[in-house]
């Protein structure tokens, strides 16, 4: 579905991401993990054309998407997206929030009011649609986060640090959440740091390190990598 090849990025010389290659199955969900300032968000953000690359290509269903200008195209293509920070149009209901999301794929209001409806059960926030957004917990607004990128109908889901800010039981119950859309069929490529909830859900983990890839492998090859190891814990830990 998703092929990257050879990116980079540069900032005033800086080389934020530096040969990064991978590619993401139709049906898998990927962790992307790393230490701070390792580049995964810019990852994010060359693939949502946020940032344009310096160098490299990005394929989405074998058609170049990293020539596509502004993430508005790249969410047509089928690549929807959340934040790190969340930040939702406070006045507005939580439902409007979502439908702005749905104007992605319709025009009509009916048919984008449906289709927001649809995704807030997803997330099992539809019980909250007519609240003002500025009054969700962080938790909900979270997964009002998830629910107005859902409703942009994603082949590809790009979570950035959904589970952020959340205590523990709120995280276990974002997990199954997370499984059930991809079990619905979108495809979830995902950065996170608590380490045991995202080991819990990927089919395959990317590591990244100064900005290049350190490993790759399902979440067991990738806890036992004596390079990842280091790099998390330092080299004392891994010996």
């Amino acid at each position: 579905m998703l092929k990257v090849n050879n990116i980079c990025k540069k900032f005033a010389g800086l080389k934020a991401v530096n040969d990064v290659s991978f590619t993401i199955k139709r049906g898998e969900i990927v962790g992307l993990i790393g230490p701070n300032g390792a580049g995964k968000t810019t990852i994010f953000n060359m693939i949502a054309a946020t940032y344009p690359l310096t160098s490299g290509e990005i394929y989405f269903n074998d058609k170049l998407i990293s020539k596509l200008k502004v993430s508005s195209s790249v969410c047509k293509v089928g690549i929807g997206r959340t934040f790190q920070v969340v930040k939702p149009f406070g006045g507005m209901t939580v439902l409007e929030n979502v439908m702005v999301g749905a104007f992605n794929v319709t025009s009509n209001v009916a048919e984008a009011k449906e289709k927001a409806q649809n995704a807030l059960k997803k997330v099992r926030l539809y019980d909250n649609k007519d609240m003002k957004a500025n009054s969700l917990t962080v938790s909900d607004r979270k997964r009002l986060e998830v629910a107005r990128a859902l409703a942009t109908e994603p082949q590809l889901l790009l979570l950035d640090e959904v589970m952020a800010g959340l205590n523990p039981t709120e995280v276990e119950e974002i997990i199954p959440l997370i499984r059930g859309i991809c079990d619905s069929g979108t495809t979830i490529f995902m950065i996170e740091h608590i380490m045991s909830s995202i080991m819990k859900l990927s089919d395959r983990i990317i590591v990244l390190h100064h900005g290049e890839k350190l490993a790759e492998g399902t979440p067991s090859e990738v806890c036992a990598d004596p390079k990842v190891i280091e790099a998390y814990l330092g080299g004392g830990h891994c010996a």
